[in-house]
């Protein structure tokens, strides 16, 4: 699609900032295993870069998705996986469904302090037993008077041990699995900062990427939140989360191109540097050919995902192309991070080297939002390939 040069001010804006505030931070924050998201966010949220899409009647600039992918494409510019991952759960997993379909209070409570980055959030959909299998989730929200009260627990949760409020999904009745879910807003803290009574941050997990993101295990024991912070009708959450999904997998896909673009170059770089038997690993023809193919798969990793955008732009069902554009995303991201580690020799083996670190990072792209198994399961479906279905051809 067309990009205009209000598209390219959101680009140059948020690329200064990664240049002068994230950037020159980013080993420091890998050695501590998390990065300050309030500084970060909020720096962010003064710059309106936390609601492109968000309306503006609370602080967003109300712009369609063209201009956050903007944004998500150029997150590509940090040298790390983590940041952005968090940075776009703030903008594109934890906040759609509350901008779309939640109350004028709930907005108002937690929507405008998340686009001015005073809130961090974060998104509590994964379970220990239910990752991509969204509809087996245990936690409940039960109604007692105005409230609910929820007991259970989440996991892998990025921002968790800071986060000021959560995305909840829970089980609000004994429906089916598709019709008994409902999303709701948690406040994670009280007005000390605390966590609130029944919400225990069980451990700050160890990853093998990934590690200036904080990522958390919750426990929940009967905590108490007024059933005006659901996020639209009772029961439609499964729904509203699979619309969230979309987005998201689309985040995932472009938020990778500029990295793998990185990776590539660098390792022409170093390879053309790099000598071995008398002449640069670059001069070998297996090297640049196997580059320039990459380099390739990159750029058609960009169309797809970009035609993606350009036709949810028209108001079309893009369900199919983001499945396609994340299940290409996360092979493409092992392909290009293994192959590239491999021409740098014993150096890619070394932390020091960011081709290690994207080789780390970016072997989360075929496991979250969705492993690859389910993104193929969905382009099965609209194939009509699935057991039992009629191929549609």
């Amino acid at each position: 699609m067309k990009l205009t040069p209000e598209h390219e001010q959101i680009r140059a804006t948020l690329k200064k900032y990664i240049d002068a505030e994230i950037n020159p931070y980013v080993e420091e924050w890998e050695e501590a295993e998390i990065f300050p998201a309030h500084q970060v966010f909020k720096g962010l949220g003064d710059l309106g870069l936390l609601g492109i899409t968000k309306p503006t009647e609370y602080g967003g600039m109300g712009l369609d998705w063209s201009y956050g992918a903007v944004m998500v494409e150029t997150l590509g510019h940090i040298h790390c996986g983590g940041i952005p991952m968090a940075i776009g759960v703030q903008t594109d997993m934890a906040t759609p469904a509350l901008a779309r379909f939640g109350s004028d209070a709930a907005k108002e409570d937690f929507l405008r302090p998340s686009i001015s980055g005073d809130y961090v959030a974060c998104l509590g959909v994964s379970e220990t037993g239910a990752g991509s299998d969204v509809a087996s989730i245990k936690t409940t929200a039960k109604k007692d008077g105005d409230d609910y009260v929820i007991s259970g627990g989440k996991m892998w949760t990025t921002s968790g041990t800071q986060a000021d409020w959560m995305c909840l999904l829970a089980n609000t009745s004994d429906d089916p699995a598709h019709r008994n879910k409902t999303l709701i807003c948690l406040p994670l803290k009280d007005g000390k900062g605390k966590h609130r009574k029944g919400i225990e941050v069980a451990r700050k997990l160890k990853k093998l990427g990934m590690r200036s993101s904080d990522t958390a295990e919750f426990y929940f024991d009967d905590v108490r939140v007024p059933q005006r912070y659901r996020i639209g009708d009772e029961g439609a959450g499964f729904m509203y989360q699979m619309v969230q999904f979309q987005e998201e997998r689309l985040w995932a896909a472009l938020s990778g191109l500029i990295s793998l673009d990185a990776t590539i170059d660098a390792t022409a770089e170093y390879c053309g540097q790099r000598k071995a038997f008398g002449k640069s690993i670059l001069d070998n023809q297996v090297v640049h050919f196997r580059l320039a193919e990459l380099k390739t798969e990159v750029q058609a990793l960009r169309s797809l995902s970009w035609d993606a955008v350009d036709r949810m732009m028209s108001g079309e069902d893009v369900t199919l192309l983001a499945s396609m554009a994340k299940l290409k995303a996360g092979r493409l991201a092992r392909e290009v991070n293994d192959s590239c580690l491999q021409y740098w020799g014993g150096m890619g083996f070394m932390e020091e080297t960011l081709v290690s670190r994207a080789f780390r990072d970016g072997r989360l792209g075929s496991i979250g939002g969705g492993a690859d198994e389910v993104m193929l399961s969905i382009i099965c479906k609209y194939m009509g390939t699935l057991p039992g279905k009629t191929n549609r051809q």
